[in-house]
């Protein structure tokens, strides 16, 4: 079957929804052959790899016929896919290599469809000092801040003054919580650049705002859905929602849906909606925001959301009602569609 006619039947699917066109599905996806994406060479590699696995095991559920897990920082890589016959990849790949377009441009190149966010688009949600100007513009709030090049002097006294009070510093390409420092005194400033640099050739230093911190999961293509928001409760042990608790399974920590009044968390998924579109997004993104008393100001956008144990996404998905497995396979489905209208 060519994947003109496999989109055929994915979208006679999509209007006809009952137990025979499932069926049909089924069997179309037990042809299939998916590469996984996961690992490469980010700081987030372990994580990537646990991505990838809970994404193997959802694609076999959802009845692909074969799905293999490959690392593209392994020797040989790019030939597997080149010789492969896989009909898509499923990019589970965090941090550089994977958000930053990167193994987006290298799919475009080997003509293989692929999930999530385009090359460019991954660029923009890379790069938090562009997406900040992306949202900008699409009239999305952010939190004031400035950015410090590598090799860049910085007046630690003015940047106090002109941000006003405790701050933020990260790299300004990276995720996972890497790098990043909550500094309170001037003289501590210095040093969170220079770590923040240590993953990034510039840093963002922006104001802590105070408020409630969130998370909006958006799922789809041209329909956009954004899914029940995640409200992140902090332990007072720590400054922020760091990597010593990120990666914790608990109700405790992540809280959905979010005690939020119902204006403020319509507003929130809104705003989630709007972020994707100002990036360019596809299939799947998840914003962060934190609530303020004049409303949510978001932070970042990642676009190749986590899916480990203890991700935001897959949480987020299933108290949406639906099936982790499903959404996986209709992540591959947008894939393909989306190659084909290139």
């Amino acid at each position: 079957m060519s994947r003109a006619q496999w989109i055929n039947n994915i979208r006679a699917c999509d209007r006809v929804r009952h137990k025979g066109d499932a069926i049909m599905q089924s069997s179309q996806r037990a042809d299939m052959h998916i590469a996984v994406l996961a690992g490469g060479m980010s700081a987030e590699r372990e994580i990537s790899f646990s991505s990838g696995k809970n994404a193997v095991n959802a694609l076999k559920q959802a009845g692909f016929g074969s799905v293999e897990m490959l690392d593209p920082a392994d020797d040989g890589f790019i030939d597997a896919m080149r010789t492969g016959s896989f009909d898509a990849a499923f990019i589970a790949l965090h941090g550089t290599g994977g958000e930053d377009g990167m193994i987006q441009h290298l799919m475009e190149y080997l003509g293989i469809p692929y999930t999530g966010s385009d090359a460019t688009s991954s660029v923009c949600g890379a790069d938090k000092e562009l997406s900040k100007v992306l949202y900008e513009r699409a009239g999305i709030p952010i939190a004031a801040g400035v950015t410090v090049h590598r090799g860049e002097q910085v007046d630690a006294e003015a940047v106090f003054e002109q941000l006003d009070g405790a701050l933020f510093v990260k790299p300004a390409i990276n995720g996972s919580s890497y790098g990043v420092t909550k500094v309170t005194k001037s003289d501590e400033l210095a040093g969170a650049i220079a770590r923040a640099l240590e993953y990034s050739d510039k840093a963002l230093v922006e104001t802590c705002l105070e408020g409630t911190e969130i998370t909006v999961g958006v799922f789809g293509d041209e329909d956009l859905q954004a899914l029940p928001i995640v409200e992140i409760c902090t332990p007072d042990t720590v400054d922020f929602y760091d990597l010593s608790v990120k990666y914790i399974v608990s109700d405790d920590i992540h809280r959905i849906p979010a005690r939020l009044p119902e204006d403020v968390y319509a507003r929130a998924q809104e705003l989630a909606c709007r972020a994707h579109r100002a990036l360019g997004c596809s299939g799947f993104s998840r914003s962060d925001f934190i609530v303020t008393a004049d409303g949510p100001v978001i932070l970042e956008t990642n676009t190749i959301p986590g899916m480990t144990d203890t991700s935001l996404f897959p949480d987020e998905v299933l108290h949406a009602g639906m099936e982790f497995s499903d959404v996986c396979a209709r992540l591959v489905e947008m894939a393909i569609e989306r190659h084909e209208r290139r």
